[in-house]
């Protein structure tokens, strides 16, 4: 495991958590992708500024890249060994969104683009519910899909907290 993709079926999951505790025990450097793709005050990378800092990241011998942006799936997967993919159940996903919400309300956690203070509306709740089911069906097709990409590759699918707890332990 020399370079890691971290993704997950839905904001609340918790790729951004997992990836830095990963990081840590294996000592390679995370990247958030929302660090990468928001400018401050929310404002979106232009798509091949996005494209191109990730090119950069990958051309490296070890990364963990966290985050899903499936318009960039391609960049990730093409070089990385290992694809870990988180899912929990929508509800817990909302939750854990909201508790992320009220204890950053005016922060800008570390796994975000710089300026880009934490916030929650009716528009991202609506795009986590009205996705998740839509997403968890496509992650068969795009394992299958990331196999063909480029050298062999381990994917692990860590379904419950207590899986991915123990996967860290």
């Amino acid at each position: 495991m020399n370079r890691i993709m971290v993704m997950g079926v839905s904001a609340g999951v918790g790729k951004s958590t997992f990836a830095a505790k990963l990081g840590e025990q294996l000592d390679i450097n995370v990247y958030h992708l929302d660090v990468l793709h928001w400018k401050p005050n929310w404002i979106e990378a232009p798509k091949e500024e996005f494209r191109a800092s990730q090119r950069e990241i990958v051309a490296k011998e070890n990364w963990i890249i966290e985050g899903n942006y499936n318009s960039t799936y391609d960049i990730r997967a093409q070089k990385a060994d290992t694809i870990i993919y988180l899912e929990l159940p929508l509800i817990v996903c909302l939750y854990r969104v909201i508790k992320r919400w009220i204890l950053n309300i005016g922060k800008t956690r570390p796994d975000m683009g710089e300026g880009c203070k934490e916030k929650l509306d009716y528009e991202f709740l609506k795009f986590i519910v009205t996705t998740y089911s839509s997403r968890k069906k496509k992650m068969e097709g795009r394992f299958e899909e990331f196999r063909k990409t480029g050298p062999e590759k381990t994917i692990i699918r860590l379904k419950s907290k207590k899986e991915i707890q123990s996967y860290l332990e």
